[in-house]
């Protein structure tokens, strides 16, 4: 799979401020990192589609992506408030409708991801439990 690596400001600036105040339907992903251990933190935007709320990958391959399967369960927080969720990978080959809706949503932000990796594959996609 292929990988988005963000650029600096967005590492170091951009990604603090969502998560500090939650702009445009972010949350704060907490999951256990598959090697550390240690919490890792990453601003996501969850979507609900359907009556099931999911996770898509912008970048790609992103080690979040990775440390989510392995831990199979995350932890999300937004102003202040957390909830602890299962997440389930969904197939590809079922990602579609979800990952059109991401896109119809989220619009003109979302929309140069697709054209660096226009593959739907590309966008790993998770069905949040118990949210």
């Amino acid at each position: 799979m292929a990988y988005v690596k963000p650029p600096f400001l967005v590492r170091n600036v951009l990604n603090k401020v969502a998560m500090a105040t939650g702009i445009g339907g972010t949350e704060t992903l907490v999951v256990k990192g598959r090697t550390s251990g240690e919490p890792r933190k990453v601003p996501v935007t969850p979507i609900r589609f359907d009556g099931v709320q999911y996770l898509v990958s912008v970048r790609g391959e992103a080690e979040w992506v990775r440390n989510v399967r392995a831990a199979g369960q995350i932890e999300l927080v937004k102003k202040g408030s957390s909830r602890t969720v299962s997440a389930t990978e969904v197939p590809v080959s079922e990602a579609g409708p979800v990952i059109a809706h991401y896109r119809e949503k989220l619009g003109s932000v979302v929309k140069g991801y697709w054209e660096q990796l226009p593959d739907d594959a590309d966008h790993p996609v998770f069905a949040l439990g118990g949210a």
